[in-house]
């Protein structure tokens, strides 16, 4: 070939690829038999223009019509479907519930198993101290459960001195009518029914000034308050006597009102209790009941007896 001269080819003939084009076409150009110019090629081309898009193609089995979102219609065929197409396996999506949506995660069975961790350790953490406080009673590190006196009672202790620990209370001795000192027109008598005293025996006749009972006692543990009891009986408006205790008058006088609620004498329905709050010295003490100018007396005496603190009953 020389300058000016194509040869006796055209280049229809040298390009490989003119028959795709149409002038290539009107020259005469052919497509090579081994397709796209390679040998054993099995894919054959065709020219541009020659294929029939509109053709149906073989239809692939499409899964069925899915009215949810995520899921291929059923008139939708992807090109992986088609033939010499990739083959794929579609994706499971997880179903979120109604309505067709996607699932998310179990967040509920994630919250019941942490429920259930911490509930285990709770009770692993309660096992081990309990375990713990039994090794410590075989220990002898126990507590004492009985309560301290304190936790029985909110009132404040009968002994004098609050500071000192509460000891236990003496007995205190009881004195019958028959063991008192009289004086004056005191007398003792046991008409009248219902006096505690050994032999119903009580004192009659105070009803008249300088008529008085003594009772020297012994034994007082400590010196403190104490309560002095006087049990008696009257029929009659609130009556008064003289306490002397040691040679001095008691600051009050003693009670002796009609607390029974006796009626037209009857002496054997009034009897009741009186008390009185002295303070006694350990060892000895001198405890008279009298009455003097002022004093209404008219009762029955039958008993004394005292108690440590000043207590009621």
């Amino acid at each position: 070939m020389t300058p000016g001269s194509n040869g006796a080819s055209t280049p229809e003939d040298d390009d490989p690829f003119g028959y795709l084009y149409a002038d290539g076409q009107a020259n005469g150009a052919q497509p090579p038999s081994g397709g796209y110019g390679y040998p054993n090629s099995v894919n054959r081309v065709r020219p541009v223009g020659t294929r029939q898009y509109g053709q149906q193609a073989p239809a692939p089995q499409a899964p069925p019509q899915q009215g949810t979102y995520g899921q291929p219609a059923a008139h939708y065929a992807a090109p992986e479907t088609l033939p010499g197409g990739a083959t794929t396996t579609p994706s499971h999506q997880p179903s979120h519930g109604g309505g067709g949506r996607g699932r998310g995660p179990n967040t509920k069975g994630l919250l019941i198993g942490a429920v259930a961790v911490v509930a285990a350790v709770v009770v692993g953490i309660s096992v081990a101290m309990l375990s713990g406080d039994g090794e410590d009673d075989k220990s002898g590190n126990q507590a004492d459960a009985s309560p301290t006196q304190s936790q029985e009672s909110s009132e404040p202790s009968p002994s004098a001195s609050s500071g000192d620990e509460e000891e236990e209370a003496a007995e205190l001795p009881t004195i019958d009518a028959k063991a008192l000192r009289l004086g004056g027109n005191a007398a003792l008598a046991s008409d009248v029914e219902g006096a505690q005293s050994d032999g119903g025996i009580y004192v009659t006749n105070l009803n008249q000034p300088g008529s008085t009972v003594t009772w020297t006692v012994d034994g007082i543990p400590k010196d403190g308050a104490y309560t002095v009891f006087v049990r008696y009986s009257t029929t009659d408006e609130p009556q008064s006597m003289t306490l002397t205790v040691n040679g001095k008058e008691f600051g009050n006088k003693l009670n002796m009102d009609n607390f029974a609620h006796a009626k037209d004498g009857d002496f054997s329905k009034g009897w009741t209790k009186t008390f009185a709050w002295p303070t006694l010295n350990k060892g000895t003490n001198t405890i008279s009941v009298s009455c003097n100018d002022g004093d209404k007396c008219n009762v029955l005496l039958d008993q004394l007896w005292l108690k440590e603190g000043q207590v009621k009953k």
